[in-house]
């Protein structure tokens, strides 16, 4: 290491490719990534290990970096107490998940940034997530705690042992789930009732602050809907998308959404921008505008694209994982307007009507508790109908609507010219994954043929980019290096791209390289014993328990998904192993279901499929004459959630799905015409070539 007056030292981070570690490569603490030399240090030395987990657009994190991690003070004493070392949750999900874990087991509450103290074999005795760096109220401060903990590792072992002997087994019996009973339709219901209690009628979403989007929550909804026909799951999917495409949550200048809600309005957001959000948000408004065939959700649908095209995607066609809250040292910073600025940049009638429908005031408009640093700030937010709103200004309402926009593009150009907010540029295979699901689920839906590019040119690059010639899948790529094996969730999502992209283009390849992915994750993650998957693969690293994880985040479990995959999976291929997998994963977590049914709403959404009634549809015809395309384009651009569709189009097409779905060897068109062979729950109807006849075999409508 070099040091020079003009340039600060760096640490070990400094040969790291995560954007979170480079941002802590010239720190004073004596870092190191998580490797053997940094536990081979700690065991030498006798010191305990400072671990501390976080990522690159983490808005506490880089408040505790702040406050301690650039402090030569605070430096001093850890380096002289621990041997330290930093970890990017997104990167290191596995490290991350079983930590975390531990840290909710002694403290009752989780997140970022994550602190860790441990032995040098990685037994943790101390846990906490953001610590000042002086102590106030009743929290410890670094300058206080690192000499308390030093002391204690020096003269006090005993009590260090006593603690790790009532993590370890309580930590270790949190993974062991015995196979329980079959799941029913009662556990659908008994998650819209969970739902409905804490659904807020008013405002949308569930609970009070903070509020997250929790999209997953919403395609159960609907899927209820569609099972018992119920306005009030309706309702509640409803009113939840609309409060928040009108609210602060989504960036109404520049489009896409924020983190979640800090308050119950959707008003002031959390301002991090995160890829797989945007995924979810997609699929949710795609299913809800192929429900109510209304233009808000396909219009949002298309918002997220063009933030996504704009702001996330790499030039090779990939996504970036995420944008940073903070901008110059305050959140939000980026995002919000005083009132004289927008007088500013928009004529007088622009600025009367864009401050009327964003709802700007001059003496601001959010909490006082916000972290801003000046007074007198906006965040654009809608409250009024555009049709009330041009009554009015006795406007004419797509009059008023052209003068909205005019307006909007010239504040973005303006909000250009600031000063943006850090964009973390690594690529992760489980985020693309989900991505791409949800590109070519909406670009299929609303037949736009720019999603279902963007859908396949990101999915070609993962494929020949983060999987090798051995077929072995991994996890990251950042500046022009892949590191670390699959995890589960990157198997997961992957492969829910290529069911949907399958969908979305009929190309054989893609159902191909699903079916191959699908029996590697199989091979390496599966539970045999007792059902579903370890989070971990038998070729991964050992850490203190190999978890496995069913519980719905911020986004679905790597198990929630994989149900739903496995169960399309048997229906593309007629293969019941692959449903009898995914029945088993019911079975595996049905103790946790039954206890909190509302919080694995995705893997719910894998049960209602698997529950039915379901539709396999084998469309027979040339993917160029318009019959077969009047059946595909009905067929998706209705909500029809329990359903698969395979194309015997051209003859080369036919002879790959053939051989991957051999019951499909004689669905062949009738009369020269296009045929649609469906069967409903394993029994299969008389083919049809009447496009109204189709329909009414999938339970629809013709439109």
């Amino acid at each position: 290491m070099t040091s020079t007056k003009e340039t600060k030292q760096s640490n070990r981070l400094a040969n790291e490719k995560s954007p979170y570690l480079l941002q802590h490569a010239e720190n004073p603490v004596d870092w190191y990534p998580w490797n053997d030399e940094a536990f081979e240090k700690a065991k030498k030395e006798n010191k305990p290990i400072f671990l501390s987990i976080g990522y690159s657009t983490c808005h506490w994190c880089h408040v505790m970096a702040h406050e301690s991690f650039e402090d030569e003070e605070v430096a001093s004493l850890m380096n002289d107490a621990f041997v330290n070392i930093k970890v990017d949750r997104e990167e290191r999900p596995d490290i991350d998940g079983v930590y975390m874990q531990v840290a909710q087991m002694m403290t009752q509450r989780g997140g970022w940034p994550l602190t860790i103290i441990m032995t040098p074999d990685k037994k943790p005795f101390f846990a906490g997530t953001y610590i000042p760096k002086e102590s106030r109220y009743n929290i410890s401060g670094m300058m206080d705690l690192i000499p308390q903990i030093k002391k204690i590792w020096e003269t006090d072992r005993s009590n260090i042992e006593e603690v790790i002997q009532k993590i370890e087994p309580a930590l270790a019996n949190l993974f062991v789930n015995v196979s329980g009973a079959n799941l029913t339709e009662d556990a659908l219901q008994s998650a819209f009732n969970q739902l409905s209690q804490r659904f807020d009628e008013k405002l949308g979403g569930f609970g009070s602050a903070p509020k997250f989007p929790a999209p997953h929550n919403l395609m159960l909804l609907l899927r209820i809907w569609k099972r018992n026909d119920d306005p009030w799951a309706l309702r509640m999917v409803e009113t939840t998308l609309e409060e928040m495409r009108k609210g602060g949550l989504f960036d109404q200048v520049g489009y896409g959404f924020h983190r979640y809600s800090t308050d119950a309005h959707w008003l002031l957001p959390h301002f991090e921008k995160m890829l797989y959000d945007q995924a979810s948000l997609m699929m949710a408004y795609t299913e809800a505008y192929q429900l109510t065939k209304k233009s808000l959700y396909s219009d949002v649908v298309k918002e997220i694209f063009t933030y996504l095209t704009r702001d996330l995607m790499s030039p090779e066609g990939t996504f970036y994982s995420a944008e940073d809250a903070d901008s110059e040292g305050v959140e939000g910073k980026f995002y919000v307007w005083s009132y004289e600025e927008i007088e500013n940049i928009l004529t007088e009638k622009e600025t009367e009507v864009i401050t009327r429908i964003y709802n700007i005031e001059p003496k601001g408009n959010f909490l006082e508790e916000a972290t801003q640093e000046e007074t007198g700030l906006n965040i654009p937010h809608i409250t009024s109908s555009a049709k009330d709103i041009a009554n009015e200004f006795s406007l004419d309402v797509n009059e008023f609507l052209e003068i909205v926009e005019s307006a909007r593009m010239k504040l973005f150009t303006e909000r250009e010219k600031r000063v943006r907010p850090h964009r973390d540029e690594k690529i992760l295979t489980d985020w693309n994954g989900f991505m791409i699901a949800a590109l070519a689920k909406a670009g299929s839906a609303l037949n736009d043929v720019d999603l279902v590019n963007a859908a396949e040119q990101a999915m070609k690059f993962l494929l020949e980019n983060l999987m090798n010639e051995k077929g072995e899948l991994y996890h990251r790529y950042s500046d022009g290096e892949v590191a670390h094996r699959a995890f589960l969730d990157d198997y997961a999502y992957i492969i829910y791209g290529l069911l949907e992209l399958y969908e979305a283009t009929f190309e054989p390849r893609y159902l191909e390289r699903a079916k191959q992915l699908t029996d590697d994750m199989l091979l390496h993650f599966l539970d045999v014993d007792n059902g579903g998957f370890f989070f971990t693969a038998d070729y991964s690293e050992e850490l203190l328990v190999r978890r496995k994880d069913s519980y719905d985040g911020a986004m679905p479990s790597g198990n929630s998904i994989a149900m739903l995959n496995l169960i399309r999976l048997a229906r593309f291929l007629g293969d019941n192993k692959y449903e009898d997998h995914a029945t088993a994963i019911g079975k595996a977590f049905s103790s946790d279901i039954n206890r909190s049914h509302s919080a694995f709403s995705m893997m719910l959404v894998g049960l209602d499929f698997a529950l039915g009634p379901s539709f396999e549809i084998v469309i027979a015809g040339k993917p160029e004459n318009d019959d077969t395309r009047e059946m595909l384009d009905q067929i998706r651009k209705n909500f029809i959630p329990r359903k698969i569709v395979l194309l015997r189009g051209t003859e080369k097409q036919s002879r790959a799905i053939t051989e991957l779905a051999p019951f499909t060897k004689y669905h062949e068109p009738l009369h020269g015409k296009a045929t649609a062979h469906i069967c409903v729950d394993h029994n299969c109807k008389l083919p049809t070539t009447d496009l109204v006849n189709m329909m009414k075999l999938i339970g629809e409508e013709f439109h």
